[in-house]
């Protein structure tokens, strides 16, 4: 996966969209400076204001596993974790990027896999 965009996709859960932001700020300003990191938003539902998405945007796989595996990992997202989503399987998703439509151009398809 070496190359390729990646984006995390957390799911979170809760009657308070105040408290969530908070997280999510929080966790975000713990977050600035991360090798690799590109950036995150928070997303909430249209259909359920309770439930939310932290989708973050990594320059590669070998960016976000050296983050995910490093000693800050577990600090920095503390903020949001009594929020997490666990009426799902997971709460959390992966994807890497394969092409992408912007204000420039069009990216060729990653490779590796």
């Amino acid at each position: 996966m070496t190359g390729a965009a990646v984006e995390v996709v957390l799911y979170h859960l809760d009657d308070d969209p105040a408290s969530v932001t908070a997280a999510y700020h929080e966790a975000s300003r713990r977050m600035a400076g991360t090798p690799g990191l590109l950036g995150n938003q928070l997303l909430v539902a249209v259909g359920d204001p309770r439930s939310f998405v932290v989708v973050s945007r990594w320059a590669d796989w070998a960016a976000f596993t050296a983050w995910e595996g490093g000693a800050g990992h577990q600090d920095q997202t503390a903020p949001l974790r009594p929020f997490r989503d666990t009426t799902r399987e997971r709460p959390f998703e992966i994807y890497r990027e394969l092409a992408r439509y912007g204000t420039a151009r069009a990216t060729a398809p990653a490779s590796g896999g």
